[in-house]
């Protein structure tokens, strides 16, 4: 297995706009959890079974989908419901995850996860970058982005890693408090930098 590397941040920090640097332009194989987040409540796989059994038909779209923006709204007004939530997803993302990671071709391979420390998968990586941005910016662009109340940015941020707790857990950081020819030139930076440490180990 390649080396791996973990990459977080909270929402709105632009962890997809680095790792998407990471995989353009230096053809670094990309794990994403939250995709891998989607693929398991596809619908006919059992856990989107459990979840309707859970919160009801009306947790659904019309196409048979989840619909993630209300399943979202319920899990953040109600701790129970998002730890219940976690317990059923977080084993069945770590196993389609370590299936990816599992078959990364590119000298090292990148795990990206808004969730990386509250999950544990950092244990799963040799390095840890954080993209990290003030929080009030982090509001800002997501409630633009997403379209969404402050309010429910708010939950969202509460219910991840405090900047503070994810920046202590940092090997590296990457700083988004600009525009994206910046955010470039530190993934650049960082991938040199790997590039070199796997040359050290096996020279």
């Amino acid at each position: 297995m390649s080396m791996i590397i973990g990459l977080t941040g909270g929402i709105g920090s632009g962890k997809s706009a680095a790792a998407n640097h990471f995989a353009t332009e230096h053809g670094i194989h990309v794990v994403d959890a939250d995709l891998k987040s989607r693929v398991v409540v596809e619908p006919g796989k059992p856990a989107l079974a459990h979840i309707v059994d859970r919160f009801g038909d009306d947790i659904l779209l019309p196409d048979g989908n989840l619909d993630r923006a209300a399943l979202r709204q319920r899990i953040f007004s109600d701790a129970d419901e998002r730890i219940w939530l976690e317990s059923l997803l977080h084993p069945l993302i770590r196993e389609e995850t370590l299936r990816d990671l599992n078959s990364a071709t590119s000298p090292y391979v990148l795990l990206v996860s808004p969730l990386l420390i509250e999950s544990g998968q950092h244990h799963l990586t040799s390095r840890v970058i954080v993209v990290d941005v003030p929080e009030a910016l982090q509001l800002a662009r997501t409630a633009t982005r997403d379209q969404v109340s402050e309010d429910q940015v708010k939950a969202i941020m509460q219910a991840q890693s405090q900047r503070e707790a994810r920046l202590s857990q940092a090997h590296d950081i990457i700083t988004n408090d600009r525009d994206l020819a910046h955010l470039h030139e530190q993934v650049n930076t960082l991938h040199q930098q790997y590039l070199a440490m796997l040359q050290e180990k096996n020279p």
